[in-house]
């Protein structure tokens, strides 16, 4: 068996052996009958023994459990077509339950477990710093007080505190935060959080089986147990279909004594455009949405999507973009705001704050040559200071300044939400520098279309980030219910609870978002750089736009309305080959070939998705 092969379900490899066994026995029972080799019936027996006990055993814990879906009646036609030595009807209705359980346990199959990405995400080793150097030991083996180094774009091992090293680390895979965090002695670090370019030496303050990553790992366990079913459509109208089909074929049985004609209700009544036809359409909605960068890990998000009526967002990296743009200089009266970019930008150029980017963006934005900077120093808490020209330059924060110059309270323009830089020239105030991660261009627009295109009755920004960050979005986007500040526990609360009222739709994409998308009715992730969030999710969005989102709802609702189309339209044209049938017209073979020919009209239909080229949004309306 390939590999390609092998990595499939085992109940997908099975269905692919019973289909083969089963055209084959057709075969040779069609070349048995015309040559008289042998008897026909043998290979037909042997294909009912191997394909047909699994589906008798199927249908028979389903009737223990009081389950009558769509493939429990074509179960029921098998053992009746087996009794009355039908057998050829029987191995097509074998042929039709294998083809239409492999084509769902293709569709249904997972590239990989979220639990299996976290493990694989974290060191197995960490590096000990002892008496005469360092050791290598199993991540299991950190102790409470052992002093670990972490190397440069290593993923640290343990909670800690920086004991040596000057640098930064990328958190926001664990708090929501959107920058990477300056790392000083003294400053505490976070297991699952990403060095950045020096290596920092902690101290580790907890075993790593107690730290916040493996919390996380807890936390996403639970929600994987507690994660809600969701009945099959297929199921769900079968329900509905399989007694009122019993039903009519017991009533011709009793009207007609002919067991023959209760066999062709039955196997005419055998719902494949459920079987069939449902998987079919959403296999082609997850090829369509493979080419619009939109990975349906779970197909059950089709069917569910369309009856979302509450969603919750994450902020950072998902309605933002994730990254600090400088928005705002404040500068004292007399001086140019060009001449404070340019002095501090040719500073920050020496320095590893997360904010030193986003000024010299601005400063190359803006055309501004760097300047040529001498004595610069960056204390740990006290800023980053160096001399230009003739001019020393102070970049640090209001507290600091406050508390070595409380004459300048009233020389500092109010606070506001996000983030800030207070300018010092010569120890004298000279301007703030203000911050923000700003939201997608497409943010608003999509968020204020949800509730009168598609029937979301609430919508709820959630996000591990700062409050002011968070009101400050949620204000610019009209939304009245939000929760900053939010731990991967309490998120998970929050859909919970949400969930307990309508189905709920949860978007995110770092870590200490996994739990949420995991537990949601549906979960969609930006998977552009968590494999974690990818793999907790139900749909991954690899192009960070809210518009593929929307092309995503608005397929799910196209898979909706198809595949209830192939289905209803496929069982009204059953209960017509029912009629035929209870009336004599039609024996049990040229029923299932009557059902095959239903079933190529729904599938044909169901591959309407593949034909068409592109997905209608309405993101931009109004």
């Amino acid at each position: 068996m390939s590999k390609t092969l092998a990595s499939f379900p085992l109940k997908f490899r099975w269905q692919l052996i019973v289909i083969g066994i089963s055209l084959l026995a057709i075969g040779l029972s069609i070349i048995f009958r015309i040559t008289s080799i042998s008897s026909p019936t043998i290979p037909l027996l042997i294909a009912i023994i191997i394909g047909g006990i699994p589906s008798i055993l199927q249908i028979l814990l389903k009737l223990i459990k009081g389950d009558l879906g769509a493939d429990s009646l074509a179960a029921i036609a098998l053992i009746t077509a087996f009794i009355l030595n039908q057998y050829l009807a029987a191995v097509i209705i074998i042929l039709m339950i294998s083809s239409g359980q492999a084509l769902e346990a293709y569709a249904m199959r997972k590239a990989s477990s979220a639990l299996l990405a976290l493990a694989e995400r974290m060191p197995t080793i960490a590096h000990r710093k002892i008496s005469g150097g360092i050791e290598d030991i199993l991540l299991t083996n950190i102790l409470i007080g052992d002093s670990i180094i972490i190397y440069p774009h290593e993923t640290c091992p343990v909670d800690g505190i920086v004991t040596e090293g000057h640098g930064s680390m990328d958190e926001s895979y664990l708090t929501g935060e959107p920058y990477q965090i300056s790392k000083v002695p003294g400053t505490a670090v976070l297991s699952g959080a990403i060095n950045g370019e020096t290596a920092l030496t902690i101290q580790a303050q907890k075993v790593p089986s107690e730290s916040r990553y493996a919390s996380i790992v807890t936390v996403l366990q639970e929600a994987e147990q507690k994660r809600p079913t969701l009945r099959r459509l297929g199921d769900q109208i079968g329900a509905v279909f399989a007694p009122i089909a019993l039903i009519l074929a017991f009533v011709t049985w009793y009207i007609t004594g002919d067991a023959i004609r209760f066999l062709a209700v039955l196997v005419i009544a055998t719902p494949c455009p459920l079987l069939i036809a449902i998987p079919i359409t959403v296999i082609s909605a997850i090829s369509m949405a493979a080419r619009r960068a939109i990975i349906i890990k779970d197909p059950t998000v089709l069917e569910r999507l369309p009856t979302c009526r509450t969603a919750i967002f994450d902020k950072t990296g998902t309605l933002t973009y994730g990254k600090p743009i400088l928005t705002e200089i404040l500068t004292k009266e007399g001086l140019d705001s060009n001449f404070i970019l340019q002095n501090t930008a040719s500073l920050e150029r020496y320095s590893k704050h997360p904010l030193a980017s986003a000024i010299l963006q601005a400063a190359t934005k803006n055309n501004l040559s760097l300047l040529d900077a001498t004595s610069v120093t960056e204390p740990p808490g006290k800023g980053l200071s160096g001399i230009i020209g003739q001019n020393k330059i102070v970049v640090t924060h209001r507290k600091k300044i406050l508390e070595e110059f409380p004459q300048m309270t009233n020389q500092l323009p109010p606070t506001s939400t996000g983030l800030e830089c207070i300018i010092m020239i010569n120890d004298q105030y000279a301007a703030t520098v203000r911050f923000r991660d700003v939201p997608r261009k497409e943010t608003k627009s999509f968020i204020s279309h949800l509730k009168p295109f598609h029937q979301f009755k609430k919508i709820m920004l959630v996000s591990g980030d700062r409050e002011s960050e968070v009101k400050y979005l949620g204000t610019l986007l009209n939304l009245s219910e939000i929760h900053a500040s939010q731990t991967p526990q309490q998120k998970l609360e929050i859909v919970r609870s949400e969930m307990k009222k309508d189905p709920t739709l949860f978007m995110g994409d770092g870590i200490n978002d996994a739990p949420a998308l995991t537990a949601a009715t549906v979960g969609i992730a930006f998977g552009q750089f968590s494999n974690v969030t990818a793999e907790a999710a139900g749909a991954v969005i690899m192009e960070n736009s809210l518009n593929r989102v929307d092309e995503l709802i608005h397929l799910s609702l196209s898979t909706r309305k198809i595949a209830l189309e192939s289905a209803i339209g496929g069982m009204a044209l059953s209960v017509i080959g029912m009629g035929f049938a209870a009336a004599g017209f039609l024996t049990p073979v040229a029923g299932a070939i009557i059902q095959e020919i239903i079933d190529i009209i729904a599938i044909m239909n169901a591959l309407r998705l593949i034909w068409g080229k592109h997905i209608e949004i309405d993101i931009f309306k109004k």
